[in-house]
């Protein structure tokens, strides 16, 4: 009966005595062993996450497609749901907080700045099925056209940079604002830790609290804030004051020149790095690009993993469910990806590819394979040695204007006049200092 409960390869990372544990810490151990016992659940919707595209009973035949010669239970579609739905939230959630945090890395230079862990926080939202007991919770969007078919919700993580592993998340209706997510996510700030964000983050009282976490901020503002001048300092930055908050402010122009031209931008930014020489001006602003590593994530959440579909969970119950499957999925993936680069010493983590990982990661699954670690331990496995193999290239700066489009559409997202060619690009960087 246990045999189906499985994850592949990365159930050396979730092993079966963690989901035990979980399940006896949150009183979810099942009183009577049960034709799908509540291990076995876990893992179904952890599975679930990896085959978005199916439905459970398609996942129930992939997780058991490489079990052969064993008596396996064949439960209904309604004998999985009553399943999930005893099984509740909390130890999926459990098992997020257990495993959520920096995966560790021998590149320190890809995940720390001058000592500080970079992290990142933002937001995004998750479409949901439309069914009624999710309507009356999370409602639909409004806009254009009579706005979103589905309800969604509002999900704002806590980033690290370098590994673009999960340090936190939460979710809610989207209703919620990012800026009282952040609040909540400011639990997980430490000393020692740098957080990116953009403008919308730039609130007095947001600035106080993540500031007194005693991790540093780097966050960028309006232009056209009015902040006052206390002092010019050095390398071109100055000093202000918001609220009772000692801000030091840079100001820059970003100039990009191709062939076709030169773009220049003006960026604004706030930090509690109040020192010039131990924290120039200009490596600040050349660091700030790193805040765009949480749209990946966000890019491999939505797109690589569910492939634009909105998740399955009819009930409110059922969403936080999987919404915590998914966020652990990913989690896992990340491990691995990291466990991998980690193996070679000097790989920057940006190199693992996650569409070979997940893909792996899925064919592992159906074949049962690598479930129980050999006698001679290999952490970085077969999703490891495929991530190896087909290493990205190293990354090139982005010098076109981002923008939102369909994948595989045959409709031009912009009109026909997107200009497509890449360009070998010069970036530089000019600090600009207030008048007296």
């Amino acid at each position: 009966m246990f045999a189906p409960g499985h994850l592949g390869e990365l159930t050396r990372l979730i092993p079966f005595e963690m989901v035990d544990a979980v399940l006896a810490a949150t009183g979810r151990v099942q009183q009577r062993v049960r034709l799908v016992p509540a291990r076995v659940v876990v893992y179904l919707l952890l599975a679930g996450c990896l085959f978005a595209e199916l439905g459970y009973q398609q996942v129930w035949r992939k997780l058991t497609s490489g079990l052969h010669g064993l008596a396996l239970a064949s439960p209904s579609g309604s004998a999985l749901r009553q399943a999930r739905q005893r099984l509740g939230p909390a130890p999926i959630r459990a098992l997020f907080d257990l495993l959520r945090g920096p995966a560790a890395t021998t590149a320190t230079h890809a995940v720390r700045w001058r000592g500080l862990l970079l992290s990142v926080i933002d937001g995004t939202t998750l479409t949901i099925a439309d069914s009624a007991p999710n309507n009356a919770r999370y409602a639909k969007q409004r806009g254009n056209h009579g706005g979103s078919g589905y309800p969604a919700l509002r999900l704002s993580a806590l980033l690290s940079c370098g590994t673009r592993s999960m340090l936190d998340a939460v979710f809610d209706p989207v209703s919620t604002s990012e800026l009282a997510q952040a609040r909540i996510l400011a639990r997980s700030l430490r000393p020692g830790m740098l957080l990116l964000a953009d403008r919308n983050y730039a609130a007095a009282d947001l600035l106080t609290t993540i500031a007194g976490t005693g991790a540093h901020l780097l966050i960028r503002c309006k232009t056209g804030r009015n902040l006052r001048l206390i002092r010019r300092l050095r390398d071109g930055s100055w000093l202000s004051i918001i609220g009772s908050l000692p801000i030091r402010v840079v100001e820059a122009q970003i100039s990009i020149t191709t062939t076709a031209g030169t773009r220049t931008g003006h960026y604004r930014l706030l930090t509690t790095l109040l020192d010039p020489h131990t924290h120039p001006a200009a490596e600040l602003v050349t660091l700030y690009h790193q805040r765009w590593e949480i749209e990946t994530a966000y890019l491999e959440l939505k797109s690589s993993i569910l492939a634009g579909r909105v998740l399955r969970a009819r009930t409110p119950d059922g969403v936080a469910q999987e919404v915590y499957a998914l966020l652990t999925v990913y989690q896992l993936l990340r491990t691995a990806m990291t466990d991998a680069t980690d193996s070679r010493p000097g790989l920057d983590p940006d190199r693992a590819s996650f569409t070979t990982a997940l893909n792996t990661a899925r064919d592992q699954i159906v074949h049962a394979a690598g479930i129980i670690t050999d006698t001679v331990i290999d952490l970085v496995g077969t999703i490891g040695t495929q991530v190896l193999a087909h290493l990205l290239p190293e990354r090139r700066i982005r010098v076109k204007t981002r923008m939102i489009k369909r994948s595989n559409s045959k409709y031009q997202a912009r009109g026909p006049a997107i200009d497509r060619r890449s360009y070998k690009a010069t970036t530089s960087i000019d600090i600009i200092s207030p008048d007296p």
